[in-house]
C-alpha cells in the first residue's frame, strides 16, 4: 500500500477491517517514501536497525520512545508511540510488530511509517520532532448511518473537543471518554499526539483533525482521522481498554 510519495495526499481508508483489528496482527496502513533510498548494508541500514532496537525497548516503559541514531547524511529519527490504554505487554508486542513489518514493506527506504490499531511508528533521514506531520493521514469510517446525523455530529465534536483539551494539557496527551446520546444509548472518543509535540501543536493537530471529520465520516457511526503526529476516533460502543 506504498503511496507515490512519503509526503502523499490524505488517503481515504474505508473501515473494513473489524477481523484484522480484532487480531491485531496486520496494520491498519502504511507508507514508504519513494524519494530516497538506502544500499543494503550501508550505514544508514545499521543505524536504522539500531533505531528500531531502540525504540523497541523504550516505548514500553512509557507509551512512548524518541531515538536518533547515527550522524550528517547517515542519520535516522524516529518514534513509537502506543495507544495510551494499552498495557506494557500490548506495547511491546505491538512496536516489536511493527518495526519488523515496515522493514519487510519499506525495505530500502528512508523515511516509513506505520500505524496499528495498538501503535504507530515513523522513521526519517529528516528530523520532524517537535513538528506537525500534516501529509501522513488517511481516514476510517463505519459503513453505518445514524438516524440524526446533524444532532450526532454536533455532538462527536463536543466529545473530541473537549477530549481534546484534556490531551494536550496532560503529559501522555491522550484522553478518552463518554458522552450520553438518546435513549440511553452512548458516544465514545479517544484522541492522542506524539508526545514529541508541544502542547500548543498537539492542540492545532487535533483541532486539524476534527474538522476534518465532515469529509471522511458525517453521519457514520464511528470513524477515525489517523495522523503521524495525532489521531481522533469515536464509536457507538466500548472500544477503549479497560
Amino acid at each position: 500500500m506504498s503511496s507515490p510519495s512519503f509526503t502523499s495526499s490524505i488517503y481515504v481508508f474505508l473501515l473494513a477491517l473489524l477481523f484484522q483489528i480484532a487480531m491485531g496482527v496486520d496494520p491498519l496502513f502504511h507508507f514508504c517514501s519513494t524519494s530516497e533510498n538506502f544500499t543494503a548494508k550501508s550505514s544508514y541500514e545499521t543505524n536504522l536497525n539500531k533505531l528500531i532496537g531502540d525504540l523497541y525497548f523504550k516505548t514500553p516503559l512509557t507509551g512512548f520512545g524518541l531515538d536518533s541514531v547515527g550522524q550528517y547524511h547517515d542519520q535516522v529519527y524516529g518514534i513509537s508511540l502506543c495507544r495510551g490504554d494499552v498495557s506494557s505487554t500490548e506495547c511491546k508486542a505491538c512496536v516489536a510488530e511493527a518495526g519488523s513489518e515496515t522493514r519487510k514493506r519499506c525495505p530500502d527506504n528512508k523515511s516509513a511509517i506505520i500505524w496499528y490499531d495498538n501503535c504507530l511508528l515513523k522513521y526519517s533521514n529528516n528530523d520532524f520532532f517537535g513538528k506537525i506531520d500534516e501529509q501522513n493521514r488517511f481516514y476510517m469510517w463505519n459503513l453505518r448511518n445514524v438516524s440524526d446525523p446533524e444532532s450526532f455530529n454536533l455532538k462527536t465534536r463536543e466529545l473530541l473537543s473537549q477530549l481534546s483539551k484534556n490531551a494536550y494539557g496532560n503529559q501522555k496527551m491522550y484522553a478518552a471518554g463518554e458522552s450520553k446520546l438518546a435513549d440511553s444509548e452512548k458516544l465514545y472518543g479517544l484522541v492522542q499526539c506524539t508526545r514529541d509535540l508541544s502542547s500548543g501543536n498537539c492542540k492545532k493537530c487535533l483541532d486539524d483533525a476534527i474538522s476534518e471529520l465532515p469529509s471522511c465520516c458525517d453521519g457514520k457511526e464511528g470513524g477515525r482521522v489517523v495522523g503521524g503526529s495525532c489521531y481522533i476516533r469515536y464509536e457507538i460502543y466500548p472500544f477503549v481498554k479497560a
